[in-house]
């Protein structure tokens, strides 16, 4: 069912955390199957300085936030905006089809992390320059999530 790299991941999950005073926040979740995923970022001269998450959910919610996570460190926020589900998934070495919305919503919890990042700058113009309008809309809607295609609950 799950890959060697997801069950790394799962025991030993790398970025765990909060960041106090992180410069983006970003949380993404599925009320109804239970997972839950905050990603903190720390950004220096365009690049994600340091990155931490908080999950709550299955093995491979832990696993793809620690996968994303780590992804991302080092980024360029341009680079980090790169990273799919699709990407995190295949880094793990797969995943279940069941498993890639309802647990795979770390990529989207980052970038709802570099939206935050940019409003709390005012740098609007960025946003909408990426294309994060939608994010933003969400964000300030309150909204979570949507439920994807491969979401059973």
């Amino acid at each position: 069912m799950y890959s060697d790299k997801v069950f790394e991941h799962f025991q030993n999950p790398r970025n765990v955390g909060k960041i106090e005073d992180a410069d983006g926040v970003g949380t993404v979740g599925n009320p109804v199957c239970g997972d839950l995923m905050t990603i903190y970022i720390k950004v220096k001269d365009g690049r994600i300085e340091d990155i931490k998450f908080q999950t709550f959910g299955c093995a491979a919610a832990i696993a793809t936030s620690s996968m994303a996570t780590e992804m991302a460190k080092g980024k360029t926020i341009e680079e980090a905006l790169q990273i799919t589900r699709d990407a995190v998934a295949e880094a793990l070495g797969g995943l279940p089809k069941q498993k890639m919305h309802c647990s795979n919503l770390a990529a989207d919890a980052l970038r709802r992390a570099i939206v935050d990042y940019f409003r709390k700058n005012g740098n609007f113009d960025k946003i909408k320059e990426l294309g994060l309008e939608r994010e933003l809309e969400k964000m300030e809607k309150g909204e979570m999530d949507d439920h994807g295609e491969y979401c059973e609950a």
